[in-house]
């Protein structure tokens, strides 16, 4: 009986993706759908166009230091149940430590000011 059931629900997909398939309204030449998006270029014309890496640089570190940042809410949660345990308390400062450290780092590099 199980067996019944898998050749239907296998029909059932290949029927469904034939189907899709044929209603797809594919084109190969569209050069435009092939592109990938990124915002405030557009797609055809030349791939040389210089842009600022500032913008990128500022984003990824943002992308860091957000991360970072929703990692400190279940440390303060555990401090909080924990009733400030000197392994939390520990781990709260060494977390701290490297987050300041990768801050001091990017600032005396000067990736954070904006005009290079």
């Amino acid at each position: 009986m199980i067996y019944l059931y898998i050749i239907i629900v296998l029909l059932i997909l290949f029927l469904l993706m034939m189907i899709s398939f044929l209603i797809s309204f594919k084109s190969l030449y569209n050069r435009e759908k092939f592109c990938p998006f990124e915002c405030g270029f557009d797609s055809l014309i030349s791939y040389n166009i210089s842009f600022f890496i500032s913008f990128y640089l500022f984003s990824l570190i943002f992308l860091v230091f957000d991360v970072e940042i929703i990692l400190l809410l279940p440390i303060i949660l555990v401090m909080m149940k924990m009733n400030f345990s000197y392994l939390t308390l520990c781990l709260f400062i060494y977390f701290m430590f490297i987050l300041m450290l990768g801050l001091l780092i990017e600032w005396f590099d000067g990736s954070l000011e904006w005009s290079k």
